[in-house]
């Protein structure tokens, strides 16, 4: 272990300051953590103000984060690094439904609905019929799956962030299937809409000339005893954000159809299978 720091010892000097009794997986994510911070340093030879201003950034984005807002997860997810995360941690073989990140708008203890029900409760937006199957990776259907789903409204906002404004539980519902595997519900064709843009994260985009959008999608978790549980969202497949969210969710498995319909009871149909992997 070098005795003083300098510029060129400068890793070595940090992570042979490591105590022998540091937990192993903690001792290897901080000396590859600062491995990488010190060869950025280097790499770009950071100035003392750059080094200021990110310090500060970083000061904002904390502070603005409360017990509705972490700024944080937004800016990992507008890094990228959310998404990657996810699929180091959801591999899955060819043909399984894939993952995409959770989103800060899930609720817990939806209501159980009957399948076919409506979930949109403010009559807001196009009607849109959701059907599919659940299967294992050889097609057999699985009996019992819960379907917790859920989506904006037309106006692009989900129910917690206009509490009082749209009905409790606004196009969320909780469906489970039976011995076929099929699920169907009434909500509405998502629309595209906007994340948080009005804090540090939203200015480090408008600096990089990126949009502060997300393709408009319905959101679900689709889980069953000895099975993966997949945590996804099903994308509208003409919408012009696709190729650009700004959280980077979109996988293109996960690009649903949306059909117009002449006949029937909803203005669209989005036909979607999920598959399943053995846990």
């Amino acid at each position: 272990m070098p005795r003083y720091f300098t510029e060129q010892n400068s890793e070595e000097a940090v992570n042979g300051r490591m105590g022998a009794s540091t937990d192993p997986r903690l001792a290897e994510v901080m000396t590859c953590l600062v491995r990488h911070l010190h060869a950025f340093a280097k790499e770009i030879h950071l100035t003392q103000a750059e080094w200021n201003y990110g310090i500060d950034f970083l000061t904002r984005v904390g502070q603005i984060c409360s017990d509705e807002r972490q700024e944080f997860i937004l800016l990992s997810d507008t890094l990228g690094l959310s998404m990657l995360v996810d699929a180091i941690n959801n591999r899955r073989p060819p043909g399984a439904t894939e993952n995409t990140v959770l989103g800060p708008f899930h609720v817990d203890n939806a209501p159980v609905r009957q399948m076919g029900d409506t979930i949109s409760l403010d009559g807001k937006g196009e009607s849109c019929l959701f059907e599919g199957v659940v299967v294992d990776i050889q097609g057999n259907p699985i009996e019992g799956a819960k379907i917790d789903v859920w989506s904006d409204n037309a106006d692009g906002f989900y129910d917690v962030q206009q509490l009082g404004t749209q009905p409790k539980w606004n196009n969320r519902g909780i469906f489970v299937t039976g011995k076929d595997g099929r699920y169907s519900f009434v909500g509405i064709k998502p629309v595209s809409y906007p994340i948080p843009d009005d804090g540090p994260v939203g200015q480090m985009l408008g600096h990089l000339g990126r949009h502060p959008y997300r393709p408009a999608h319905m959101h679900y978790i689709v889980s069953a005893p000895g099975y993966e549980t997949v945590v996804t969202h099903t994308f509208v497949g003409d919408d012009g954000y696709l190729t650009s969210d700004a959280v980077f969710g979109v996988k293109e498995t996960l690009i649903a159809p949306f059909e117009k319909v002449s006949e029937g009871q909803t203005l669209w149909r989005s036909p979607f299978d999920f598959t399943m992997t053995v846990a």
